[in-house]
């Protein structure tokens, strides 16, 4: 055991570490360990302030499989949402930048794990990971493969297709935007998404505006015209026009079947 552990830390761990069990939650080991409530508390509390085991929620704690050597412990991102998800009874999916940079879109690599889920909205942190967890129906959830982490946890990503098409959605929040129609160009010339791919994606999980930008980008790339067709018939007729750039000001060449002003070359 670790130098500098009381009686009641050693304890404990012989006794998660016994059981095999990964997460504790307040009132879980006042039988077990004979502790009051305040005790319970008040042992928790001191191993996390020491890096020791990791605060998730509120009275729900991550405790490493077995004590680092000589420094703090800290959960994977995988773990902290898998707990928090179990505990919440949810679903995730990491998605946005960490996304992005997992399959090569971007190279610059997230401080920040961002994950779509369907519980719980804000920023979180737990040992050294920081999270910002992004509220969605759950309609908007899926389209994801999962992997598995060197410690064994699955962890849940957006799927090629879909970090595509979020990157169109939800480009005020991951400031994706113009490169997110280069990620797209790129991926569809090097056949690593099909087009028809990213077309159920982008009907499934985009919004209006999603759809009338991918839209009049397929068709400016002169895709097959029956995919554009599906793109087309969930559109309303509209005389208003959205920018192709929406932080762009809408000035440009006009694509009238989309709606979209091409104000910029990507």
């Amino acid at each position: 055991m670790r130098r500098g552990l009381g009686q009641l830390e050693t304890t404990f761990f012989a006794y998660m570490q016994m059981r095999e069990l990964s997460t504790v939650r307040m009132g879980e080991l006042r039988a077990p360990l004979q502790l009051s409530a305040t005790q319970e508390r008040k042992l928790l509390s001191r191993l996390a302030k020491a890096g020791l085991i990791a605060r998730v929620w509120r009275g729900l704690y991550l405790v490493p499989p077995r004590l680092p050597l000589g420094g703090k412990w800290s959960p994977s991102e995988a773990a902290v949402l898998n707990a928090l998800m179990a505990d919440q009874a949810g679903r995730y999916q990491i998605c946005g930048p960490n996304a992005f940079n997992r399959y090569g879109f971007d190279g610059q690599i997230p401080i920040r794990t961002y994950a779509y889920n369907n519980r719980i909205s804000g920023d979180r942190t737990a040992g050294s990971v920081e999270l910002t967890l992004i509220k969605v129906a759950d309609e908007r959830l899926g389209g994801t493969e999962t992997t598995e982490t060197a410690e064994g946890q699955a962890a849940v990503y957006s799927s090629r297709a879909r970090a595509l098409v979020d990157g169109v959605y939800d480009w005020s929040r991951f400031n994706s935007l113009p490169q997110g129609f280069e990620w797209i160009q790129r991926e569809l010339a090097a056949r690593r998404v099909g087009t028809a791919e990213l077309v159920k994606a982008a009907l499934k999980y985009g919004d209006t505006g999603t759809v009338r930008r991918i839209g009049a980008m397929l068709e400016r790339d002169c895709v097959d015209a029956g995919l554009l067709r599906k793109l087309s018939r969930v559109l309303k007729p509209t005389t208003g026009l959205i920018a192709w750039i929406p932080s762009r000001p809408k000035r440009g060449t006009v694509n009238r079947r989309w709606g979209v002003v091409f104000n910029g070359s990507v």
